[in-house]
């Protein structure tokens, strides 16, 4: 029986959320997509991993209705809607309808959501998101091809993104009721509720702030928050931490990098990796517009170029671009077309890497990550050792590929140089 279902909205999510519950001592699943099998896992919690950030509001809710359908067959007793630490979300959403559409599922009438990830420096105090100590939308989020963040209220995004015939209104669980105790907590939301509130965003700007949060949701069949949370709810249950819940088989194979978040994290892993004498090949966004076949075979021959010469070399293939670049592509091609078509070409330059013999493989971007596990089969994946805060390596045993999948705001600096060392 999975205690614990969580929905995801995108794939290095996944892993950020089950890496935080296999540190806090449970047992974990990971799908990709909603499985076609029923018979249940023995498992403590499930993680579906589902492609629905950015894609139209209305599918968005259709898969995530199907994952909780199935999370219920499985018996789970706390459904988890894992989002963005950013929040990442367009005016119209996808985090307001979601939630909304599982509430109804669920038939609860008041829910919680925070994205706080205290230990990766994000924050909510008096409503407001902070990265470090900047707020939201003074950060590289502003810039975001995708989903740009430029208001850090997030009571006001997600009231914004509600459907208003509803007439549901989104209040606050502000930071002097966390920093009390979980009763004090349960106590606010319950006046909330009576005063007509179905949704609050929750502060929180530590850990301790967390574990009391998840200490006055163990009675909730139904929360929305970042991968913070799942630090906390496994006590609910009486996990504790072990060591003996990321152990993975050991790595061998080739090891490469295919990058294509253009956040400011990933940006700098590049650079970094480029500037410490790695072995880097561009995919620029033009280039693939301009003949896709083309400029994967040219990636791939590079690439059999560099593994011809030493075939003990990480090798990185990156489409990322400073924002200024990002929004020229995307005015001369559309953001939708040179989304896909990017997605598509790195996908295929990933089929390529594993063909050629890598088996340790990095896949930066959320897109990005989902569009290749797609090219490359992967359906179900062990969570193993944490790299950075919110990126740990997994294991698909049906490939034998070790794969990290780390979200574009992800991973310190030398994130891309150091993570092979972890499991050599």
């Amino acid at each position: 029986m999975a205690l614990l279902g969580c929905i995801a909205d995108d794939l290095t999510g996944a892993t950020d959320l089950a890496n935080n519950l296999v540190r806090a001592g449970m047992r974990v699943a990971q799908t990709i997509g909603v499985p076609a099998r029923t018979n249940r896992m023995d498992v403590d919690a499930l993680v579906v991993a589902l492609k629905s950030r950015t894609i139209p509001a209305p599918e968005a809710v259709a898969l995530s209705l199907n994952a909780c359908r199935w999370l219920r067959q499985q018996d789970a007793r706390q459904i988890y809607f894992k989002i963005c630490s950013t929040f990442d979300s367009s005016p119209r959403g996808n985090i307001g309808p979601v939630i909304e559409a599982l509430m109804l599922e669920l038939d609860v009438d008041f829910s919680i959501a925070t994205p706080a990830f205290p230990e990766n420096a994000r924050t909510v105090f008096n409503g407001h998101l902070f990265v470090g100590r900047q707020l939201l939308s003074e950060t590289g989020m502003r810039h975001h091809p995708l989903t740009p963040m430029t208001d850090a209220n997030l009571v006001r995004v997600l009231q914004a993104q509600l459907n208003p015939a509803a007439g549901r209104k989104v209040g606050l669980v502000d930071f002097d009721t966390v920093a009390k105790s979980p009763h004090a907590i349960r106590r606010k939301m319950a006046e909330l509720r009576a005063e007509g509130f179905s949704m609050a965003i929750a502060d929180a700007v530590s850990d301790d702030d967390l574990l009391r949060l998840g200490a006055a949701l163990k009675d909730a069949s139904f929360v929305t928050a970042a991968s913070g949370l799942a630090l906390a709810l496994p006590a609910n249950w009486g996990f504790t931490p072990t060591a003996n819940a990321s152990r993975l088989p050991h790595a061998a194979g080739r090891k490469a990098i295919v990058a294509g978040s253009c956040s400011t994290a990933t940006l700098a892993q590049v650079r970094h990796f480029c500037e410490s004498g790695g072995l880097a090949r561009e995919l620029a966004p033009m280039e693939i517009a301009a003949g896709a076949e083309a400029a994967v075979a040219g990636a791939l021959a590079w690439i059999d170029a560099c593994w011809e010469s030493d075939s003990s070399r990480a090798l990185l293939v990156y489409s990322t671009a400073e924002p200024d670049d990002v929004k020229a592509v995307q005015e001369q091609l559309g953001v939708d077309r040179a989304g896909a078509m990017i997605e598509s070409a790195l996908a295929a330059v990933a089929r390529g890497l594993v063909e050629r013999g890598a088996r340790q493989l990095i896949l930066a971007g959320g897109e990005t990550a989902g569009a290749c596990m797609h090219a490359l089969n992967v359906e179900l994946l062990q969570i193993g050792p944490q790299i950075d805060p919110g990126v740990p390596w997994c294991y698909a045993s049906h490939t034998g590929l070790h794969l990290a999948l780390k979200s574009g705001n992800f991973g310190a600096r030398d994130f891309f140089t150091r993570a092979f060392t972890l499991i050599a």
